[in-house]
C-alpha cells in the first residue's frame, strides 16, 4: 500500500529535537517551515534538527520553505494586497536563506499565473539552487489558469483557508476535488491543507468532522495532508500527527485508485 504523506508545520510547539523525533515516528513525511512567521535563525535550528534526526534515523525528511508572499497581518487574521507582487521584498530576503539551507522544496504563496512560478524559478536557477517549488492555490485568478500552472510547478498545495476567502466557501470542497483530479492527471503531486485537525489544537481526540475531511481528501487522490497549527502551536503535536497517520491509513484501505505521486 502506498503510504499518504503526512506535513507538519513547525513552531514553538514542536521544536524541541525529541518532540519531533517523536512527530517522525509517530508518521510525519516532511516538514514546513511558516516564514510568515519566526527569523531565519530561528528556521535554520529547525532545519538543522530535522536533518540531524532524518541522519540519526536514516531516513529522508524533506523540507518545505513556505514564502508569505503579498500576505498582510490584520487584527484577527490576514488578507493579501493584490496590488503587490507575488514575489515580495519579504520573500526576496528569505530567499537567501532558501540559497544557504537548501531546503527541498519552497512554497509560493498567491499565485497569479504559470509566469508568477517562472519568476521564482529564475531565481533559484541563477543560483544554481536544487530547491523545487510548490505553487499554493488560494486566488481566484489561479483557479482560471490551473492547468497552466500545475504544468510548470513541481507540486501544488491547495490552500484551503485563504482560498476559502477568494472564493464562496461552499464551492471549496468542490474545488479541492477538481484541482486534485488535475494533478493526478498531471502526475504532479498535491498537498490538502489548511484546518484539517483544528480539532486537536486544543484537546488530545480529533473531531468526527476532522476525520471525516481527512478520509475525503485521500479518497479524492490527495498525496498529502497537511498540519499547521496544530503541530506549530498546538498542545498536541504528536498525538495530532498519530492520528492523522491512523486516519490516512484506514482510508487508503478503502480506496481503489490510491494516489501514486509523492513529494
Amino acid at each position: 500500500m502506498t503510504n499518504i504523506q503526512i506535513v507538519a508545520t513547525i513552531g514553538p510547539a514542536s521544536k524541541d529535537k525529541e518532540i519531533m523525533g517523536r512527530m517522525v515516528d509517530a508518521g510525519l513525511s516532511l516538514i514546513r517551515l511558516n516564514f510568515s512567521w519566526g527569523t531565519h535563525e530561528e528556521h535554520g535550528q529547525f532545519v538543522d534538527t530535522v536533518r540531524t534526526i532524518a541522519a540519526e534515523k536514516n531516513i529522508h525528511i524533506p523540507i518545505i520553505q513556505d514564502l508569505s508572499g503579498p500576505r498582510v497581518q490584520e487584527t484577527d487574521g490576514h488578507t493579501f494586497d493584490a496590488n503587490l507582487s507575488v514575489i515580495t521584498d519579504k520573500d526576496i530576503a528569505d530567499l537567501e536563506f532558501t540559497f544557504a539551507k537548501k531546503p527541498e522544496y519552497v512554497a509560493m504563496s498567491f499565485v497569479r499565473t504559470a509566469q508568477d512560478i517562472a519568476e521564482l524559478r529564475a531565481r533559484l536557477e541563477v543560483r544554481s539552487c536544487p530547491t523545487k517549488i510548490i505553487a499554493k492555490i488560494e486566488r481566484k485568478e489561479a483557479l482560471e489558469v490551473l492547468d497552466e500552472i500545475i504544468a510548470v510547478a513541481d507540486g501544488i498545495m491547495i490552500a484551503r483557508g485563504d482560498l476559502g476567502q477568494a472564493i464562496p466557501f461552499e464551492t471549496v470542497p468542490f474545488v479541492e476535488k477538481d484541482i486534485l483530479k488535475r494533478c493526478l492527471a498531471a502526475g504532479k503531486p498535491c498537498i490538502v491543507a489548511t484546518d484539517m485537525l483544528t480539532s486537536m489544537i486544543d484537546n488530545d481526540e480529533p473531531s468526527r468532522a476532522d476525520i471525516t475531511d481527512i478520509a475525503q481528501a485521500v479518497l479524492d487522490g490527495t498525496s498529502a495532508t497537511m498540519l499547521s497549527n496544530e503541530t506549530a502551536v498546538g498542545g498536541f503535536p504528536v498525538e495530532t500527527v498519530a492520528v492523522m497517520r491512523k486516519v490516512v491509513d484506514e482510508a487508503l484501505k478503502n480506496t481503489k485508485t490510491p494516489s501514486l505521486v509523492r513529494f
